[in-house]
């Protein structure tokens, strides 16, 4: 190798090496969730529904805040009321930060789960957490807006029916972009992390 082909040699090598800093600087700063990073998904980018006090509220109202947002209902026998209890448990964990958390419940059945029962149903877990609900035909188009499923299925009588639907949140930053989806059974020390990675990003 001459003089010259040594010289384009290291030059070559010192920009990659360069470029392999910057690439490897980016990757650093972009934080890792143990939820499922869907930052820039094209759906479920807002909301217009009606919470348990009876104000219409969209995605915009709660920007400066996380949000958390799960679709259940209340006579959930198990994921609903762990789910729910699990993020009360992560705004205790963020401590002075725990106002910056916005826990959204949106009922799946709008027909037994009236304002005065959401209502109490959010009491039960933190009274800053609100639930939302809007008409039968409404939440089958924001249902498949979030790619949410949900089913009736009948019981014995006409009002003892349960609710299939999927588990797990959404997780939208402090600017309300789509950023996360928790799957049920996460934890709250998770999610937890996740939020803190949030907040300080």
């Amino acid at each position: 190798m001459n003089k010259r082909s040594a010289i384009q040699f290291i030059a070559a090598g010192a920009v990659l090496a360069g470029t392999g800093g910057l690439l490897s600087a980016c990757s650093e700063s972009r934080p890792k969730f143990s939820s499922v990073d869907v930052t820039g998904a094209s759906y479920a980018k807002d909301f217009e529904m009606t919470d348990h006090n009876g104000k219409v509220r969209r995605l915009a109202d709660f920007k400066g805040k996380v949000v958390v947002m799960f679709f259940g209902y209340t006579q959930c026998p198990d994921v609903c009321p762990t789910s729910m209890a699990e993020l009360a448990e992560v705004k205790k964990a963020l401590g002075a930060d725990g106002d910056k958390l916005q826990g959204i419940f949106v009922t799946v059945d709008p027909a037994r789960d009236t304002p005065e029962v959401l209502k109490g149903y959010m009491e039960n877990f933190d009274p800053t957490f609100l639930a939302l609900y809007t008409t039968p035909e409404k939440l089958e188009a924001l249902a498949k807006d979030f790619k949410v499923y949900y089913k009736r299925v009948n019981g014995q009588t006409p009002t003892s029916y349960t609710m299939d639907h999927s588990a797990g949140s959404y997780i939208y930053d402090t600017q309300g972009n789509l950023r996360l989806f928790t799957r049920y059974g996460s934890g709250a020390q998770v999610l937890a992390t996740d939020i803190k990675q949030l907040l300080k990003s």
